[in-house]
């Protein structure tokens, strides 16, 4: 795997990794992980699980979380444009309720592509700007009975840390209608989930 490199978003623990791919008239090839370049850049990450969906024009997943075990992620955009979103959800943080994103997107001619990492103590979620189809590296199971969110429609989540572009892209698609599952419409506004006895696991 050849990371070209290592971008920290404004929040430092959540990382931007660009690999390269390696291109003739025939088409490409890449590494996507190995377990040596990433232990560098992630410290004893471990995959336990990986996920794939795929995803229409104007849904929005997330903004999910769990523990017991805990899971960090891992996300990279296999076909597609998205935003990747990070919430912070460290009670102990002093960008506790801030919210960023981080635009990714696949591009067979391009010569590079991103893995995006979110960290545990990250609420995380991804809006589509056209049919998208994404894998996922988690460092720990899904345990069902352990898992949350928080809707991306909070009106109490904090946008001031959020690149105004990204910020300004959401607010367009948003206006067009999200498309949600019911569970992630109805997830928690972000002061139920301060309230919660739960939240003190972050």
């Amino acid at each position: 795997m050849k990371i070209l490199d290592v971008t920290p978003t404004v929040f430092p623990d959540a990382k931007v990794i660009r690999y390269q791919k390696f291109s003739d008239d025939r088409g490409y090839f890449t590494e996507t992980f190995r377990e040596s370049d990433l232990s560098k850049v992630i410290p004893d990450f471990k995959i336990k699980q990986v996920n794939e969906s795929f995803s229409n024009k104007g849904v929005f997943r997330g903004l999910h979380f769990q523990w017991n075990p805990y899971m960090g992620k891992m996300i990279r955009v296999i076909s597609g444009r998205i935003i990747d979103f990070f919430l912070d959800i460290r009670k102990n943080s002093p960008s506790y309720g801030k919210i960023a994103g981080c635009e990714l997107n696949a591009q067979v001619t391009e010569s590079c592509n991103h893995w995006i990492w979110v960290p545990v103590g990250f609420a995380h979620g991804i809006v589509c700007f056209e049919d998208a189809l994404i894998e996922y590296l988690c460092t720990g199971e899904y345990s069902p009975g352990n898992e949350v969110g928080i809707s991306p429609l909070s009106e109490d989540i904090d946008w001031s840390a959020c690149d105004k572009d990204i910020k300004k892209k959401f607010d367009q698609i948003k206006k067009t209608g999200l498309i949600l599952s019911d569970k992630d419409k109805n997830g928690f506004s972000l002061r139920r989930w301060t309230e919660d006895e739960r939240s003190k696991n972050f």
